[in-house]
């Protein structure tokens, strides 16, 4: 899921960063901005974004400029310290209205809200169903990934690439005999980029190939954690709303 946050309050946003991982590490916050301007030339350039979290006051004025400056088709929960906009806040693609400072419950139940009414059609269908119609569509994945040393750049081939991990904002690749490299790119959009049935991202951080899984452990609270051929610095626990997935992905 690809979040984006709008907020002037560091603590505020920082805070909120840190809920949303916890609540669930699939969620990818893709861009944090602090102003009305900022956003809208963000907005402009017609980003692909599952979900927003929009301040309404801002320091150049009221988030609902934004709306009218730009298209938003993203549905929108506002955090706020004021409830005297609520009404307005639902005249716009608002999906729930939450007061700061944001209540843990109240967050997940607005994520549960989100998860109702906006599913992504790809997640009307099991995995085995997506594949099939990447394949006749003719989906081109990647063969080879952007790697770049020092002031040269080379690639690496995704036939021998154990796995691609994050670090803070950096993406790393891992190739077959453990040798680590720095990509041009990030984890969600390799997650695109790769063939499904090859790779799988276990996690926030990690994405797999399925010829560098070793040994696969049941792990606490029904999560499975990995152990691969290479070794890596990424988290390897398959997180809980990827377990299903993750277990029919092995066995296809």
């Amino acid at each position: 899921m690809k979040v984006v946050i709008i907020e002037d309050e560091m603590p505020a946003a920082n805070r909120l960063v840190k809920l949303l991982r916890e609540m669930d590490d699939s969620i990818d916050i893709t861009n944090r901005f602090d102003s009305i301007e900022s956003s809208v030339v963000f907005f402009q350039s017609s980003p692909a974004v599952d979900l927003v979290f929009m301040d309404i006051q801002l320091a150049d004025g009221l988030s609902f400029d934004i709306f009218s400056k730009a298209t938003i088709t993203a549905p929108v929960i506002f955090t706020t310290a004021f409830d005297q906009y609520t009404l307005r806040a639902f005249k716009v693609n608002s999906v729930d209205y939450l007061l700061k400072p944001i209540d843990e419950n109240e967050l997940q139940q607005a994520l549960g809200k989100y998860r109702q009414l906006y599913h992504k059609k790809e997640n009307d269908f099991p995995d085995k169903i997506l594949r099939m119609i990447q394949t006749m569509a003719g989906v081109k994945y990647k063969e080879r990934l952007l790697i770049k040393r020092g002031q040269q750049l080379s690639y690496l081939k995704t036939s021998v690439t154990a796995c691609c991990y994050a670090d803070g904002k950096l993406c790393y690749a891992v190739d077959l005999d453990g040798n680590k490299y720095l990509l041009e790119t990030n984890l969600s959009e390799l997650e695109e980029q790769l063939k499904p049935d090859k790779f799988y991202r276990v996690n926030r951080s990690l994405l797999v190939n399925i010829d560098a899984v070793k040994k696969v452990h049941t792990w606490l609270g029904g999560r499975l954690k990995l152990e691969l051929s290479v070794a890596t610095s990424a988290e390897t626990v398959v997180s809980r709303e990827r377990v299903n997935g993750f277990k029919e992905w092995l066995g296809q």
